[in-house]
């Protein structure tokens, strides 16, 4: 990808809205990912897992900070990866597919384990309360 290239995609991080939620735990999702990117479709046997982490990390993160479809925050995802990328050997589009992957996996994850939060939540309040009074 060349200067110009590179600009353009700088250029379309028209943000779009950005929300967090705690659903995305860095470091059981970094963890993960160390286990399973050398059996991606996108691996290249010269990079290491320090090429695709960058990736990885916009991934989830970017799961977490804008949720949704993952369409409507690629732009920005794209530009963020140019911004934390450092020394990854992959290329817009390798880095492209790796950041799919992790935010699909997050947004799986997140299904999973999110799913009866409103019943743990409730099951925690008056826990919660007691403690706050004493």
């Amino acid at each position: 990808m060349n200067a110009t290239e590179q600009d353009f995609w700088a250029e379309q991080a028209d943000e779009p809205t950005v929300r967090i939620d705690r659903r995305v735990d860095p470091q059981v999702h970094d963890a993960y990912w160390q286990t399973v990117y050398w059996g991606e479709a996108y691996y290249r046997r010269e990079c290491e897992y320090e090429d695709y982490a960058p990736a990885y990390c916009v991934g989830y993160i970017g799961y977490a900070q804008y949720g949704g479809c993952f369409e409507d925050a690629e732009k920005s995802l794209c530009a963020n990866w140019f911004r934390i990328k450092g020394d990854s050997r992959l290329t817009v589009d390798e880095a492209m597919q790796a950041i799919r992957a992790a935010w699909d996996h997050a947004a799986q994850v997140g299904e999973e384990d999110f799913a009866d939060v409103p019943q743990q939540a409730a099951q925690r309040a008056p826990a919660q309360r007691q403690y706050a009074a004493a």
